[in-house]
């Protein structure tokens, strides 16, 4: 169903300014880890799990985004995953003892993990094709800024205020983003009752195994069978889960469509672009104070420049796209990849902040001109129905390959071995300019 221009609008920025705030929460709590130490006098390791405990909620719910769509009214689940996530914040805010932090954290990370592909489902249903580049650079907008904003934000926030008021923010915008929502968004797609499959749920819980041991691999020991056997389990959970899915006649999550072209090359690029942003933004902070002996404020501030551009270059690519199409356009974004790594590998020795800075603003440039447009030609491949699908996929592919390039990168960096990690990841974003030149000229079309 496609709104007219104005309802369009406003439905959209509805449904971004809640986005934008559910996502500036995944990444705003790694500024704040030394201020919950002290306050509930618990070790690093205990406070990462506010981040790995919502990532794995995430992850594993995002199957979960099509079922729901399919049988619920979008603008009723929509004003259930804000409140949700307010009850979740509020939780925080109050929260006497680590472990009820913890339950409101896994409470925004259910939200964030529904919200995600349902959002971006809709936007591109309720979009014309010929306009979806313009609007999901918007989108990319929204992400990106979101991951870049929110440990500069969180930083600002503490310097004047408790950790409380971090997540204060968060919940009066939602209480705005809930008003708007109630007037503004509403139930574009067709709902069908169908019964939830149980165990493809369970077994979509191998997702949570994979990146709890994804996540903790750097600090486990290698004779600690019980992370072998966490593996061993989620994979096993994982392969039953994909074999049921293509039995199935109504599956929890249509697997198929990987088979269709085009879609498939959109999922790995837009996994691949999103690699190399989470990378940039976790690394080079540690650069900057390890290598220049910047103070964690500064560093912080100096990814400001390529975030702000990241914010400006998104819509503009997506405008773009809609012009001369989306091969062209991650052309130019996974090139602009190779010479952000290739660059920073070959100057890492100046030891120069603002040159490495102008690197950093070209690997962001990239992922505006990349990570958007190869969701979008994933979409585009496919019909209207299997969008939801299709977004789901895409989702939690990104999510699991993200967490997947932090450990990556984590570990080849070592003791400071920081070229190693430009190096690789350029050969990564090489890897991707051969999958782009594979995608076919009838990307705009849908698929039969």
């Amino acid at each position: 169903m496609l709104l007219n221009q104005s309802k369009h609008h406003l439905f959209v920025m509805t449904l971004l300014l809640g986005t934008f705030t559910m996502s500036i929460s995944q990444s705003s709590l790694s500024t704040a880890y030394p201020t919950f130490m002290a306050y509930f006098q618990l070790p690093a390791s205990t406070i990462s799990w506010l981040t790995t405990g919502f990532m794995l909620i995430m992850s594993v719910v995002m199957p979960l985004s099509p079922w729901l769509m399919n049988n619920v009214p979008f603008k009723k689940l929509y004003l259930s995953l804000l409140c949700v996530f307010a009850v979740g914040t509020l939780l925080i805010i109050l929260a006497p003892n680590f472990p009820l932090l913890m339950i409101g954290r896994l409470m925004e990370g259910f939200s964030v993990g529904v919200l995600f592909p349902s959002y971006q489902s809709i936007i591109l249903s309720i979009t014309p094709k010929e306009q979806r580049g313009t609007t999901m650079g918007t989108v990319g907008l929204v992400m990106g800024s979101a991951l870049a904003v929110g440990p500069i934000l969180s930083g600002i926030i503490l310097q004047f205020f408790s950790w409380q008021a971090i997540f204060l923010v968060f919940l009066l915008v939602l209480i705005t983003v809930f008003c708007l929502a109630l007037k503004f968004v509403q139930s574009p797609l067709q709902t069908t009752t169908s019964r939830l499959d149980f165990i493809s749920v369970i077994m979509s819980m191998g997702i949570i195994g994979l990146l709890y041991f994804i996540n903790g691999i750097t600090a486990m020991s290698w004779h600690d069978y019980m992370n072998w056997i966490v593996l061993a389990t989620s994979i096993v959970l994982i392969i039953l889960f994909v074999r049921r899915q293509f039995k199935m006649p109504q599956p929890l999550l249509r697997l198929d469509i990987l088979r269709i072209t085009n879609f498939d090359l959109g999922v790995i690029l837009t996994s691949l672009s999103y690699m190399s942003l989470i990378t940039i933004t976790i690394i080079m902070p540690l650069y900057y104070q390890q290598i220049l002996g910047l103070s964690p404020l500064w560093s912080g501030l100096s990814l400001v420049p390529a975030a702000m551009l990241l914010s400006i270059l998104n819509k503009k690519s997506g405008q773009l796209a809609d012009k001369i199409g989306f091969k062209p356009v991650m052309l130019i974004g996974f090139s602009m990849f190779i010479a952000g790594w290739a660059l920073l590998f070959i100057s890492s020795d100046l030891k120069n902040v603002w040159v490495d800075i102008l690197c950093t603003m070209l690997i962001e440039a990239g992922n505006s001109f990349s990570m958007m447009p190869a969701t979008t030609l994933g979409a585009n491949s496919l019909k209207d129905e299997l969008i939801p699908h299709g977004s789901s996929i895409i989702a939690t592919v990104r999510q699991v390959l993200g967490s997947s390039a932090i450990v990556l990168a984590t570990v080849i960096l070592g003791d400071h071995n920081f070229k190693a990690v430009f190096l690789t990841f350029m050969i990564l974003e090489i890897v991707a300019v051969y999958l782009v030149i594979k995608i076919k000229d009838y990307s705009h079309e849908a698929a039969d």
